[in-house]
């Protein structure tokens, strides 16, 4: 497979990956809130903010002059949200998901912050001066 569509690829599955995890936080706000750790403050409103920077992401690193500030910024979001994913591990006793499930996405995470940096930040070439 040429180098080309490789990040093509690796661009489409960041799009499609934060669409949806963006969705999600309109259409399970309730849920998606569950998740948020008692220490940080406004769960629903975090939710919906968050919400709208992964749908932002998702629509910006399909574009090329702006893949790359949605690259930083998702992998920036992605590393943010992780204490979500830790609290959820701590507490699986509240949500119902397999423990090895809850463990299994943290490595995974790892996965995506790399898929997000090779396919939109890594290999971005600086825009031709005009």
């Amino acid at each position: 497979m040429e180098k080309h569509t490789g990040r093509s690829i690796g661009v489409g599955l960041v799009c499609v990956w934060f669409a949806a995890g963006g969705a999600a936080h309109f259409l399970a706000t309730k849920l998606e809130a569950s998740i948020v750790p008692s220490y940080i403050p406004w769960h629903r409103a975090t939710v919906l903010m968050t919400g709208v920077f992964e749908l932002l992401g998702a629509a910006g690193v399909l574009y090329r002059p702006t893949r790359r500030a949605a690259g930083i910024g998702l992998f920036a979001l992605t590393i943010l949200v992780t204490p979500a994913n830790i609290y959820m591990l701590q507490r699986h006793d509240l949500f119902g998901v397999p423990v090895w499930l809850l463990i299994a996405r943290l490595p995974l995470q790892l996965a995506l912050l790399a898929l997000i940096w090779w396919s939109t930040i890594g290999n971005a070439r600086p825009m031709p001066a005009q």
